[in-house]
């Protein structure tokens, strides 16, 4: 279909709830969505594409036909999309890479069972304790179980691979006894293993005591070796518990959820409280969606309970979701039991998503590089002004002027979004009768790449993407004067501000403007570029007029040039003192005769009473 044919079909789809099924020409799904009007919501794909931002852009344009599903309430709607992006992976949706929600801890059958994550209980001999808070924790303990017990981790099969090959490193490092070994027994094997279940079913006085009995036994017996063996492990194991404790219930009270928005990566954040206390901490990074935060959040929530067993009596999340109720009501139906999702504004809850969406910016911040950060944000600034690749060098140039006097321009420069200020250049406008910002920045641009050209060791770089503070006149003018130099394969763009004196698109030479605003990284980002370049224009700007403001009444006098200006000053300090100064005194510093021209300046009768002397 063409993008006509898709609008119009949009167009034609009823005002009802429902979910659109996006496919590319290969028939392959790329998008799943929900609506509750199906006409409004898909219409808004095939619309102005510059309040899109550069992943739905993307998607858009990968469209070849969609299909749509007409539901009998919103609540079918949520059921049917978290069903469907289940089955179907789609890539323009944001998806957890592991949404099986609260782990169990596996214990293997056979002769020599293993411990390992399960994501529910199977029926298959195997023994399963659990549900723990998350899967993360839940790896903890296993690895705790197994260094306080010093049990394998290695991928020997046991007994297949006894006496195969020496001990691995685990053995000499001492955090296992080598099972692997010729001389180890099974009865070793399986005592460890049935201490380590003991642990597991909260029954830590057990087995210190019986840990206990055999370290003193091996102190009288004089094996000291073995007896600091056991403390040890008494120790490892009296740690474990507290560990234990931190991720055990078989049902969290509270979930707090948290979601942070990165320029390169967002992170979904799940706090679990049980018994009021803070268990576990759940996490998952992921690309920056195309999605709202609203949207973002309702679709990994869904996802991350969907089709779980076990489930918290309370969820909170970090913002209202138009899907709030009917994802109360999906869930409790999953449990058979009310399960409440709540938004808190106020009060200890609402303090509780502060620290989940802490954390969630925490853990983007770690993951998450300047570079990467300014890359992305760079990626995103090509692809929506469609460029050939993301800018690596921008510059940006602004005029300031005091009406026909003093006029300036700057020009800032930025690498991959960040400022390179060794780079900055200020321009004096020449031949300029009155303020003409078009022809101020037609000069300045028609200046700054002739010295390119010219081979000029300052003005060497060529840039990705100019950007003018103004808006199409200016593009049009620069992009005038470029192609002037045979360089109009150097893109030009506007930044146009609002009633606010906020810079909110960026426009190009035709008028045609694009939004920023969707991508609030990006947005930022161009801001603080327009907001640098007309700091370093103002800041020259006042300079110049601070210059002539430095002016003199010496200026004035005959035979007083710059130096000597200079040294008057330095020998008498101020204007006020040189006023006072005798003929005598003049003529130390100066000649003769233009010691008598300043001496007669300041004491003829009548004249120049007013002179403000501290100029």
């Amino acid at each position: 279909m063409t993008f006509e044919e898709l609008r119009d079909k949009a167009h034609a789809l009823p005002l009802k709830p429902g979910v659109y099924i996006m496919q590319n020409a290969a028939s392959e799904v790329i998008y799943v969505g929900k609506a509750k009007a199906l006409k409004n919501r898909v219409s808004q794909y095939f619309q102005d594409q510059s309040r899109h931002n550069e992943k739905t852009r993307a998607m858009v344009s990968q469209i070849d036909h969609f299909d749509v599903i007409v539901v009998r309430s919103e609540f079918e709607a949520l059921v049917l999309e978290c069903a469907l992006i289940k089955r179907h992976q789609p890539r323009y949706n944001i998806l957890l890479k592991d949404s099986k929600g609260y782990p169990y801890i596996r214990l293997s059958p056979g002769e020599y069972p293993r411990f390992s994550l399960a994501s529910k209980a199977e029926d298959d001999a195997a023994r399963y304790f659990g549900p723990y808070g998350s899967r993360q924790a839940s790896q903890g303990i296993i690895d705790a179980l197994r260094e306080a017990l010093r049990l394998p981790s290695c991928r020997r099969k046991f007994p297949k691979d006894i006496g195969k090959e020496r001990p691995c490193l685990n053995f000499h490092m001492g955090v296992c006894d080598g099972y692997c070994r010729l001389e180890m027994d099974q009865g070793q094997y399986r005592r460890s293993i049935d201490q380590a279940v003991r642990l597991l079913e909260g029954r830590l006085d057990e087995v210190v005591d019986e840990l206990t009995a055999e370290m003193e036994l091996a102190s009288e017996e004089l094996r000291f070796e073995k007896a600091a063996q056991l403390r040890d492990r008494i120790r490892s194991i009296q740690l474990l518990s507290k560990r234990q404790k931190a991720v055990a219930g078989s049902l969290a009270d509270t979930d707090v959820v948290g979601y942070h928005r990165g320029e390169a990566k967002s992170c979904f954040v799940v706090l679990h409280y049980i018994g009021g206390e803070l268990a576990a901490k759940d996490w998952e990074l992921l690309s920056v969606p195309m999605e709202d935060e609203q949207t973002t959040v309702s679709t990994l929530a869904a996802q991350y309970y969907g089709g779980r067993g076990q489930l918290p009596r309370q969820i909170l999340l970090p913002c209202d979701i138009d899907e709030q109720v009917e994802l109360a009501r999906m869930l409790t139906e999953a449990v058979g039991r009310k399960v409440e999702v709540l938004t808190p504004q106020r009060g200890a809850k609402m303090e509780l998503v502060h620290l989940a969406n802490e954390n969630a910016a925490e853990e983007v911040l770690r993951a998450t590089t300047v570079e990467e950060r300014c890359s992305k944000l760079t990626e995103a600034l090509g692809t929506l002004l469609g460029l050939d690749g993301p800018p690596h060098r921008i510059e940006a140039f602004d005029i300031s002027n005091t009406g026909s006097s003093d006029i300036v321009a700057s020009m800032t420069v930025h690498i991959d979004g960040r400022p390179l200020k060794r780079d900055y250049r200020h321009f004096k406008l020449k031949d300029m009768p009155h303020a003409d910002d078009y022809a101020s920045m037609e000069q300045v641009v028609e200046r700054r790449f002739r010295r390119y050209l010219d081979g000029d060791e300052k003005f060497s770089a060529c840039p990705d993407l100019l950007l003018m503070d103004g808006g199409a006149g200016q593009v049009k003018v620069a992009g005038e004067a470029l192609a002037r130099l045979g360089l109009a394969g150097i893109p030009v763009f506007g930044m146009v501000k609002d009633d606010r004196h906020r810079t909110r698109a960026l426009v190009a030479g035709d008028g045609r403007e694009i939004g920023i605003q969707a991508n609030q990284a990006l947005f930022a980002m161009v801001g603080r570029i327009q907001e640098e370049t007309h700091r370093f224009a103002i800041e020259f700007h006042r300079q110049q007029q601070a210059s002539h403001l430095k002016g003199s009444v010496l200026d004035d006098i005959p035979g007083v040039g710059p130096t000597r200006k200079a040294a008057l000053l330095k020998a008498f300090k101020s204007v006020k003192a040189i006023k006072g100064a005798s003929l005598e005194e003049l003529s130390a510093v100066v000649p003769k005769s233009t010691a008598q021209a300043v001496y007669l300046r300041f004491h003829q009768p009548d004249d120049h009473n007013g002179e403000d002397e501290t100029r």
